[in-house]
């Protein structure tokens, strides 16, 4: 049984946030839920795929966040209980769908999980959800903690579903992947079937309901807004004159610093956690026995600006600062050294800043830039590519593990956006500059982003190779399925969708597919699409390394080995390559066998052919 489906009160469990999320929608009676995986909010997604194998809980990795929120929308339509969770950039591709569905409403619950990375720890950009909640008009919760995490999600569902609006959890990584003691409540028994009841007038958003619609949104954030200024998730602490604001991961900060300056007598606290509507009574309340406040919040300055608006509204004259030079940065993730520092200045107290562990004596740590693993097929690819294009091709690329190609000696990706921008933009590079253009892109991308902007190309007549860089499964996430990879395996009785037909019903005339590690046969085929115009596409497949060894019945490859009386050291395995299996030794270059896969890919490059599998000789030498 997994072990988010314990059923006795009150134990205590230790839990990734992620997880505790997941328990709360269990313990809210969540029946049905759907994601596209994205970090930091992937495990939430992996805890409801494998309570779905074992249970009545329907989920779907679906093909992208819009589809996932459409999805639970109609599941919410039905009166169903669903949760749809992402990253903060997979907000960005639902929002089409969110905004009018905060218009139709729901008519059982709909939780969207909105998982902010700050610092960009595995993101494209730092943007910040919160402002979605008020493009929308769409209730906000932001809890603290990864017990908190838990219980604001069930209340979640139950603001869903007093409202009728479907409610944005919004967290951030530091809460999505923290540990910590979670007490298990009651599990809600799920309700797996509901009932559609058809009001076109209400539901259908052409102009004339739309207009009818909008008022009675914005009755219910009216209503929110009531919430909010009574809402148990809105905590403010202590009686002193100095005032602070905060939320999310930035409370604990506040609550450490304020002990570790000793000015908890002197200090009042208030903890945003219902966060849109903003609770504007409550914060002018608040503010009126506050002589100065300090907003700490991550990102943007979007309470310092609602915490302003309220001073103002309430005729009040106190300092209220934020972000700016000597105070907070709207850039990456605060740290508890940054914000006592910046309270103890603010609120003019004294603080002698710990000195930084002394590392003179240390050796200077060996640089570790982000790379591909050792046999994945992307740099098998991207060689022979590189092999026929040369620098003088441009290389719009995609988000997924191949990105790491952007690095050198690879040095294959010139331009990266957002997932499916890589082919969107390749026709605008081809147009521009008259120049080849080679766009990259996944497998499970592809099916996110990919068929669109290709079926566009193709119509436009454009001129470009795209290169679906097919490891059959979504890597860089944690191997989760997409509508291409075969997950026999699994025993899912799910429908793979072939990528060659997908391209060619498309349209695409000129569709060659090969396995990277055939290292001839790729660069041939690359120099077949190198010289035909129009739109082609180069299906680059082999398995990714990591998921095949979680199959049953793995096999592993002997590890090759370099013959130093052939090899002359011309380093073509590094310098094409740079394979994280080789190091240099005693002798030259090595082969970690540890680490090797033995795709072969360096021996087909070796001129000296000085690169061979390991045979019994060897090992026993």
């Amino acid at each position: 049984m997994h072990r988010l489906l314990d059923g006795r009160l009150n134990e205590k469990m230790l839990m990734l946030g992620n997880e505790a999320i997941a328990r709360g929608a269990l313990e809210a009676g969540v029946s049905f839920a759907a994601s596209y995986p994205g970090t930091p909010s992937s495990e939430i997604a992996l805890q409801f795929f494998q309570i779905s194998r074992e249970s009545d809980l329907y989920f779907e990795y679906s093909a992208n966040e819009k589809v996932a929120l459409e999805v639970a929308a109609g599941a919410a339509m039905c009166g169903l209980k669903t949760m749809v969770s992402m990253k903060h950039v997979g907000v960005n591709v639902a929002s089409d769908a969110l905004m009018t569905l905060a218009y139709t409403g729901i008519t059982g619950s709909l939780v969207l999980v909105a998982a902010d990375d700050p610092f960009m720890f595995s993101s494209q950009n730092e943007q910040d959800s919160r402002y979605y909640a008020k493009l929308g008009n769409l209730p906000m919760l932001e809890p603290s903690s990864v017990g908190e995490a838990k219980e604001m999600t069930k209340y979640a569902f139950e603001l869903s579903e007093k409202l009728k609006l479907p409610v944005i959890l919004r967290t951030t990584t530091r809460i999505n992947h923290a540990s910590g003691v979670v007490t298990l409540g009651a599990l809600a028994e799920r309700n797996t079937k509901g009932s559609f009841i058809k009001d076109p007038f209400s539901y259908v958003c052409i102009p004339s309901v739309s207009r009818n619609l909008h008022p009675k949104l914005l009755n219910k954030m009216d209503e929110a807004a009531i919430m909010s200024n009574q809402s148990i998730w809105n905590i403010i602490e202590g009686s002193g004159k100095l005032g602070i604001v905060c939320n999310g991961a930035s409370y604990g900060y506040v609550r450490d610093a304020v002990q570790q300056l000793g000015i908890a007598d002197r200090c009042r606290i208030l903890r945003i956690g219902f966060s849109h509507p903003f609770p504007d009574e409550l914060t002018s309340n608040f503010l009126q026995s506050c002589e100065k406040a300090l907003i700490v919040e991550e990102s943007e300055p979007y309470m310092e600006e609602a915490v302003r608006n309220c001073a103002q509204q309430s005729g009040l004259t106190l300092p209220v600062r934020g972000k700016g030079k000597d105070f907070f940065s709207r850039l990456y993730e605060f740290d508890p050294a940054e914000v006592t520092k910046v309270m103890a200045s603010y609120f003019d107290v004294s603080y002698e800043q710990s000195l930084p562990m002394k590392t003179a004596d240390l050796p200077v740590a060996p640089p570790r830039p982000p790379n591909l693993c050792a046999g994945c097929p992307h740099r098998a690819a991207y060689v022979a590519v590189r092999e026929v294009f040369g620098d003088e091709a441009i290389y719009p690329t995609d988000i997924g593990c191949y990105t790491l190609g952007l690095l050198p000696p690879l040095s294959m990706g010139d331009f990266l956006i957002a997932m499916g921008a890589g082919l969107g933009t390749a026709g605008g590079f081809s147009i521009a500059t008259g120049r080849k253009v080679v766009a990259f892109i996944g497998d499970s991308t592809f099916f996110h982003s990919g068929l669109s902007p290709l079926a566009s190309a193709v119509y436009n007549n454009h001129n470009f190779t795209l290169v679906i860089l097919d490891n059959e499964t979504t890597a860089m996430t944690g191997h989760q399925p997409h509508p291409g990879a075969n997950i026999r395996h699994l025993g899912l009785p799910l429908t793979q969708v072939s990528i060659e037909q997908a391209v060619a019903g498309l349209g695409v005339k000129k569709v060659i597919t090969v396995n990277p590690f055939q290292y001839r046969k790729t660069v041939e085929a690359a120099k077949e699409l190198a010289g035909y115009k129009g739109v082609s596409v180069l299906i680059a497949r082999a398995s990714c390394p990591l998921y095949d060894r979680m199959l049953h019945g793995f096999k592993r490859k002997k590890p090759f080995f370099i013959n130093h009386e052939k090899c002359n050291n011309s380093r073509n395995c590094v310098n094409k390559a740079a394979c994280p299996a080789f190091y240099v030794g005693d002798q030259g270059l090595e082969i970690d066998a540890d680490r090797c896969t033995g795709c072969a890919l360096c021996s087909q490059i070796c001129p000296e052919k000085a690169i061979s599998p390991i045979s019994k000789k060897e090992v026993s030498s």
